[in-house]
């Protein structure tokens, strides 16, 4: 045990090298192609100096992890191993969610700047979950939940598989929706999969431990560059892929429904939009928030950019060490 966890620390910290040295180029590669973050006309007036920062920076992160895990799990992989078939599920879905990003950022900087029209990317992210939870529950065996406080775990059958679909899209999207500050999303996402990996670690989970440590030295990678003055954002090649593979994670652990708590500021960011729009359909115009996402509101109530990342960090971490305490009852 001692060992996985030395191993799966090493190996972020090799993420994180890896990561970083590939960053520099790729911002340069970015740049030269005009790959350009386009700003909302409507959104916070201070964010219009971040008009054309390089955006599917989730590259940055989605390689390393994907070669590095690729690589180590080559020999599991060939022989299709239980493994090898349990380290392909995050890994293909981190591939899925990333290449609908990237095709979402393409669009939005080449053509319409608010990128896909949202029903076809929803579409996708549902066929994607679809296939995700399929493979869950019938190639994994996947079918449980555990609750804090029960020694045995819930068998949920066949239902298993539309709950695990809304879990990854919903997360998939919140962190989506999160990722408006420089540094905001990187932060809690690095906490939620560190989290998740300790909790992995306690079940035994050797190989999904040493995954989660290495997109958390990815993701700490990424963070070097998009710290406040970003010079890189995430795009939606990194939210999405993130998302959709934090709940992955979640599900394998079968301790999912400590996803709301572990990733509370994703699950706020998301309420905070359905609050605003139902809201304001109700009123007939009036806003319960000042802006949504969550972060926005507060932008706007006089908060600097770097006081919400900061203080949404911190209460990151404590919604994800409370997620952790649970797992353990």
């Amino acid at each position: 045990m001692n060992y996985s966890l030395t191993y799966s620390l090493v190996l972020a910290a090799i993420a994180f090298l890896v990561a970083v040295i590939w960053g520099a180029p790729l911002i340069s590669l970015l740049r030269r192609l005009r790959i350009g973050k386009q700003i909302r006309i409507n959104g916070p007036s201070t964010h219009q100096t971040k008009m054309g920062t390089p955006t599917m920076g989730g590259l940055m992160m989605l390689v390393p992890v994907l070669v590095i895990t690729g690589l180590l799990n080559v020999a599991n992989l060939l022989g299709l191993t239980m493994i090898g078939r349990s380290i392909l599920v995050p890994m293909g879905v981190m591939i899925a969610y990333g290449v609908l990003g990237a095709l979402d950022d393409l669009v939005g900087v080449r053509r319409v700047a608010t990128g896909m029209l949202a029903r076809y990317k929803f579409l996708w992210q549902v066929l994607f979950a679809a296939v995700t939870a399929l493979a869950l529950h019938y190639v994994l065996d996947l079918r449980s939940v555990a609750i804090p406080g029960v020694r045995e775990k819930i068998d949920m059958g066949i239902l298993y598989v539309p709950v695990a679909m809304f879990v990854i899209v919903a997360m998939s999207n919140a962190v989506n929706l999160t990722d408006g500050l420089d540094a905001l999303a990187g932060s809690l996402a690095t906490v939620s999969f560190a989290a998740y990996g300790v909790i992995a670690y306690l079940q035994g989970q050797t190989w999904l431990v040493a995954f989660d440590f290495t997109v958390v030295g990815a993701i700490l990678a990424f963070l070097w560059y998009n710290a406040f003055p970003a010079q890189l954002f995430m795009g939606d090649t990194g939210s999405l892929s993130l998302g959709a593979t934090l709940a992955v994670v979640a599900l394998m652990t079968g301790q999912w429904l400590l996803l709301p708590i572990v990733g509370a500021l994703f699950v706020a960011e998301s309420a905070s939009v359905v609050l605003q729009v139902g809201y304001f359909k109700l009123t007939g115009g009036k806003r319960l928030f000042k802006m949504a996402p969550l972060h926005h509101h507060f932008e706007l109530l006089g908060w600097s950019e770097t006081q919400v990342t900061q203080r949404f960090w911190l209460l990151g971490i404590l919604a994800a060490m409370l997620g952790i305490a649970l797992a353990l009852i």
